[in-house]
Parts: C-alpha cells; sequence; structure tokens
C-alpha cells in the first residue's frame, strides 16, 4: 500500500491552515438564529424589538446579528460600528429600503431605484430650510381653518385631536386645497383607512398581503382615491400664487421619466410620509410640555409676549416670530430624541470589519436612533425631558446636538424635516394662543412594538381645551 508523500501532506496542512485563517478572519458578530426554519428569531423578536434590542446588546455585546423571517439584521450600538453606518461606501440606504417600499406600495424595484434620487433631491428643495417659510401662511390659515371646528372648549383624546387638525392641514398644503374630504363621513373613512394602513405598514414587510386583509383593503383604497383625483391635482392651480404643490411636481418628475402609470403609488407613499409621524410628534410634544407645568407656563407668556394676549384674535405667524420662540422648537427636538424611530438601516454590499468581526455582504446593518439618544455619554440624563439641552444645538445653522438621529443619517436624510418641524411648532403655537389646555390623563408610556418611525402612545390620554379670556 503506497503511503501519502510527504509534499502532498504538507500542500494539505497548507490549505488546512489557510482555511483556517480565513475563517478565523470572517469571524462573524454574535448570532441570535432561533430555532424556527426562515422565522428565525421573530417570534420572540415580535413580542417586544425595541426591549430585544437592549437586550441583545446587554448579553452580545455592541454588534450582533438577528435573524427574523428569512432576513439577517445586524444591530451596531457603539462608536465603530456606527461610523461605519455612517461613512462606509460598502453600506448603501436604497438597497435597503427598496424592498419595503415595494412591499407598502407597490413600486417595483427598478421604478424606485430610477426615480429616488430626483425625487429626494426635488422634495428637499421644494419643502427645505431655504424655501420653507414661504409654507407659513398657508399652513398657519389652515390650522385656524380647523381650530374653529374645535369650538370655545371641549374634552377630547389626544392624540385624535392632533389627527383632526393635522390630517386636512397637511394633506390640503402639500397635495391640494380641497383634496381632504369635508364630509363628516369621509373624513371619518379617510381616518380610518390611513390608521389601518399606518398601523399595518412596519409588518407588511415580512408578512405576505394575504394575510393583511384589512390593510390591503386600506391601501387599495387610497391608491384607488388617487386613481381618481390625480387629473385634477395636476390640472390645480393655487388662487393665490399659481405655484405647484408638492405632489405636482412629484408627479411632473414621474411623468418626465416615464412612469406614469405609478402615480398613484407614489402619491400613497407620499401621503404615508407626511401624516405617519407628524400626529405622534405632536402628540408627544404637546403631552410633555402639558405635563411640565414650568415648561408649559414660559411657553405660554413667550407666546403672549410675540402675539398679545388675548386668544380670540386671528394672528399671522412670521419667521422672525418662529425665531422668538426657540423654546417650542427645543421641546419638539426633545421629543423627538425620546420617541425617536427604532431603527434605520443599510444594505451591506461588501464584507465589512467591525470590531474584529465581519459583516457579510446582504446583511442589513440597523442602528438604533432610539437607543442611541439614551447614551448617557452623548446625552447626560438620557430619560429626563429637558428641551433646554437644545441650546446648545446651532439650530439657526439646520445643526442638531451631535448623535442625534431621529431623521435618519447620511445623504439621504428625512427631505421634510424642515417642513414638519415648522407645521409642529405652528400648531403648538396656535393652540396655547387660543386655549387653556390640560392633561386629563397621565401621559401613557410608549408602545414597545414599533421600530420604524417615531415611537406610538401604549394607551389613549385626554385633553381639556378652554378658549383663552
Amino acid at each position: 500500500m503506497e503511503l501519502i508523500s510527504p509534499t502532498v501532506i504538507i500542500i494539505l496542512g497548507i490549505l488546512a491552515l489557510l482555511l483556517f485563517l480565513q475563517r478565523k478572519n470572517l469571524r462573524g458578530p454574535p448570532f441570535i438564529r432561533g430555532w424556527i426554519p426562515w422565522i428565525g428569531a421573530g417570534f420572540e423578536f415580535g413580542k417586544a424589538p425595541l426591549e430585544f434590542i437592549e437586550k441583545a446588546r446587554i448579553k452580545y455585546g455592541p454588534i450582533f446579528t438577528v435573524f427574523v423571517m428569512g432576513t439577517r439584521m445586524t444591530f451596531v450600538t457603539e462608536e465603530e460600528g456606527i461610523n461605519v453606518f455612517l461613512k462606509s461606501k460598502e453600506v448603501n440606504f436604497e438597497l435597503a429600503v427598496q424592498n419595503p417600499i415595494y412591499c407598502t406600495a407597490s413600486i417595483p424595484k427598478n421604478t424606485f431605484l430610477a426615480l429616488h434620487e430626483k425625487l429626494y433631491v426635488m422634495i428637499k428643495g421644494k419643502i427645505g430650510s431655504v424655501n420653507l417659510y414661504q409654507l407659513t401662511g398657508p399652513v398657519t390659515e389652515e390650522l385656524y381653518e380647523q381650530l374653529e371646528n374645535l369650538g370655545t372648549h371641549g374634552t377630547m383624546e389626544l392624540n385624535s385631536l392632533v389627527r383632526q387638525l393635522l390630517f386636512p392641514v397637511t394633506v390640503n398644503t402639500l397635495f391640494q386645497k380641497g383634496f381632504f374630504p369635508t364630509n363628516e363621513r369621509k373624513i371619518r373613512e379617510f381616518h380610518q383607512h390611513f390608521q389601518a394602513y399606518d398601523e399595518g405598514f412596519e409588518h407588511r414587510s415580512h408578512i405576505p398581503e394575504c394575510l393583511l386583509r384589512h390593510w390591503s383593503k386600506s391601501k387599495k383604497w387610497f391608491l384607488a382615491l388617487f386613481e381618481k383625483n390625480i387629473p385634477y391635482i395636476k390640472t390645480y392651480r393655487s388662487a393665490k400664487d399659481n405655484s405647484n404643490t408638492l405632489i405636482q411636481t412629484v408627479l411632473d418628475i414621474i411623468e418626465m421619466e416615464g412612469y406614469e402609470e405609478r402615480s398613484p403609488n407614489y402619491g400613497l407613499l407620499l401621503l404615508w410620509a407626511s401624516l405617519s409621524n407628524v400626529v405622534p410628534v405632536t402628540f408627544w410634544t404637546l403631552g410633555f410640555v402639558l405635563s411640565h407645568p414650568s415648561v408649559h407656563r414660559t411657553i405660554v407668556e413667550d407666546i403672549s409676549s410675540v402675539f398679545g394676549t388675548a386668544g380670540k384674535d386671528k394672528m399671522k405667524v412670521s419667521e422672525d416670530d418662529l425665531k422668538k420662540l426657540p423654546l417650542i422648537k427645543w421641546c419638539i427636538l426633545e421629543t423627538l430624541r425620546l420617541r425617536a424611530p427604532g431603527i434605520i438601516t443599510r444594505k451591506v454590499m461588501k464584507p465589512i470589519k467591525i470590531l474584529n468581526y465581519t459583516v457579510p455582504s446582504g446583511d442589513l446593518l440597523m442602528l438604533s436612533p432610539f437607543w442611541l439618544h439614551r447614551n448617557p455619554k452623548l446625552f447626560p440624563e438620557p430619560e429626563v425631558f429637558k428641551p433646554e439641552r437644545w441650546e446648545k444645538a446651532n439650530l439657526e445653522k439646520h445643526a442638531f446636538l451631535d448623535g442625534f438621529m431621529a431623521f435618519g443619517s447620511g445623504k439621504f436624510q428625512c427631505p421634510g424635516r424642515w417642513f414638519a418641524l415648522l407645521e409642529i411648532q405652528i400648531c403648538i403655537i396656535l393652540i396655547l394662543y387660543k386655549y387653556d389646555c390640560s392633561l386629563l390623563d397621565p401621559l401613557p408610556k410608549q408602545s414597545p412594538l414599533h421600530l420604524l418611525g417615531v415611537q406610538q402612545p401604549e394607551g389613549q390620554c385626554r385633553i381639556e381645551f378652554k378658549q383663552r379670556k
């Protein structure tokens, strides 16, 4: 029997050593895989995803991978991993979100990739910081109109109050005056369908549409609404300045690029983006302000010093007026810090090294603004509502505090962030100018179930309002 030659043994040994070193070099982060095929750790993760992320960080360290519903998600929680998330050229935002966009708005991946940057640049310019204050007048007028419908006094659930005010204001400003219904039955129908669509939006990325019957019905309702109204939206012109609304400019680009058949889908996506976060941010901001008497008192005094003490008179809000009321903006930003999105994401294009681990291509790299904002190194007393911490931010130059990522990060931060801040500022000014307000219930805890977008309240909270005399 012929023995294996020493040369072959040496070659095999070298190959084995190289393979061992390669595998050692490609060692992945701690992996939470679960035990059910495809679902992975989905059941445990889905019970309370925000809490799951923090418990995993404590147990496994600053980087770990979770396998959920066929998807590998690698979370980074400390400086080195965060820097890779923010700066690496090997991770990509558009490829990370294209599948959720397809699942929720039926926009094909090739269409999304062809249009996204063009639409992003346009929206950022149209309602960004440069042109922002052209919208102050229309937003103020729309809010006044909705406040008149509240009457002189009343009691409402705070979230319902905010929806009643901001749904028509946002839609009539960004889409078309009169696009939001005025008939009580149709208003109720709009609210019900949007709530169903919004609540199921996060789940649709992982669950087939056929299993989300109510969500699918509401999605189709909105697509039909846009299909019917887009011809009228295109020809609408403001009686005041003949300018295009945001949706009109979006539709122009879509048509110019040859994707006109997807106009209703982009209408739906823009509607969701413009309403889904502005309502909970306003809810929480009013809730925090009314729960902190000294902050509430100071804001009311500031508003009176700028606009006078009478709550009955109709006033105009200017850019200079807003600059005289910085505490309101600080409160909104502090609210966003405390109720920030659970995750933002990037797609890993090529293997990347983080803390001696290799994250493979195909993973979704995840960062949690919610937990990052609770890092005491970045935000001392992180669980405390301290709007005064924002005095250090250079908001005149549109710069936030270091580590603040409520609007995302990098090239594709939320393009509507400045409009949302403006709208919420004016809403709070007008409510507290016109009414004496108080909460009748403790401010609820945040729901532990949401990763996408601003955190939602776990329960209800009633507000009482009386017209100021």
